[in-house]
């Protein structure tokens, strides 16, 4: 019972991550055509949060990390068709 529940928290971060990716992909594609006023307000990044690059040295193995999260409206606007999409699945 345990491991259905975590494949459907996996799933459904599968399903949002997609969502983003999908949205992301199509504000940059429209943004290329200049379809009109309103594309730059949609197409314009904004930044939620940005982990610059933090370094992890071991002096056998270095490590960097680091996480930015900046989405466009139309990425946000996958997001949420994807989260529809899973809740009408379940």
């Amino acid at each position: 019972m345990k491991r259905a529940a975590s494949m459907g928290v996996f799933w459904c971060i599968l399903f949002l991550v997609g969502g983003g990716i999908a949205g992301g992909i199509l504000g940059d594609a429209l943004s290329a055509a200049s379809v009109g006023n309103v594309m730059p307000l949609l197409t314009r990044h904004y930044e939620i949060f940005d982990i610059e690059n933090i370094a992890v040295n071991l002096y056998v193995l270095e490590f960097h990390f680091g996480i930015r999260f900046a989405p466009n409206i139309l990425s946000i606007a996958g997001i949420i068709a994807a989260w529809l999409l899973v809740r009408r699945v379940r």
